[in-house]
């Protein structure tokens, strides 16, 4: 892939950050966005991980899809993103998220087109691990997800079902899905990248109406959805997959990154969001 040449050099902030549970996760992205939006942050790259595993809802998607009693019994959390989609179990993976100013380059443009951009840097680092990848144009007409839309009813609760556009797939299944929310005249894209285990997991933490159902919406996502070890036949762990996304950014958008942490003020940015709402019922319930 050729690095795309019409950025002018740039540096970011890159944060590595210690797994959290799924309001924290939801909340440091927010915090982030904020400061950014103030002017007390530059743009972040950010990669991190979810412990306890958790069930994120898109911003739209009814509690109603969430059969609670398995969750709880799984031993498994709940939040509501802030930005549009389906559900996702975050489990066995690597989540990043970028946070910059929409006029910065690297998101210039609509949701499809920043995500294109986008695109170029998370291609390139899937690459670097060994992959063969490309990104659905046109498959099915959907947007990535995104709050700017996610009232659109679906009667399908699981994300990794189906690509849309400029999602990543690898020997036609979905590798890597994303969603992005615009507010405060930043831009947030976060996305999943399935490492190992079973994608079909999620299933049991759904409402179906007859257990057969159940069973084909797993069998359904084994069909259609992959995880890097599927794909690559070994597996890889969270800070090579790290490496290499960071690494595919640099190449292919022109950036250099500064490592750093979050500051004094977007932690408690998150301290707040996380416990007034993404901890919260009336956040996670919404719907």
């Amino acid at each position: 892939m050729t690095p795309v040449s019409n950025y002018h050099r740039a540096t970011w902030r890159v944060l590595r950050s210690p797994f959290a549970d799924g309001p924290t996760n939801m909340a440091m992205d927010e915090a982030i966005l904020v400061a950014v939006a103030e002017g007390r942050s530059p743009p972040t790259l950010r990669f991190f991980g979810w412990t306890p595993p958790c069930l994120s809802l898109g911003y739209a998607q009814p509690i109603a899809d969430v059969d609670t009693e398995r969750l709880a019994a799984r031993g498994w959390h709940l939040v509501r993103r802030p930005t549009g989609g389906r559900a996702i179990l975050h489990t066995d993976e690597l989540t990043y998220s970028v946070i910059a100013p929409m006029a910065e380059p690297r998101v210039l443009g609509g949701v499809i087109e920043s995500y294109r951009r986008l695109s170029a840097g998370l291609l390139r680092g899937l690459e670097i691990l060994g992959l063969t990848v490309r990104a659905e144009e046109s498959s099915n007409g959907q947007s990535p997800a995104s709050n700017l839309h996610a009232s659109r009813p679906t009667s399908n609760p699981v994300c990794f079902e189906v690509p849309s556009n400029y999602e990543i797939t690898a020997s036609g299944k979905k590798l890597l899905g994303s969603a992005q929310v615009r507010k405060r005249g930043v831009v947030l894209q976060h996305g999943t990248l399935p490492l190992t285990g079973d994608l079909a997991r999620i299933c049991d933490a759904l409402k179906f109406g007859i257990e057969a159902e159940r069973e084909r919406a797993q069998a359904r996502v084994r069909e259609r959805a992959a995880t890097v070890a599927e794909v690559l036949s070994r597996e890889v762990s969270w800070a090579e997959a790290a490496r290499a996304v960071r690494q595919g950014f640099a190449d292919m958008l022109n950036l250099g990154f500064s490592e750093g942490a979050l500051s004094a003020f977007e932690q408690e940015q998150a301290r707040k969001l996380r416990e007034e709402k993404y901890a919260a019922e009336g956040w996670n319930a919404r719907v």
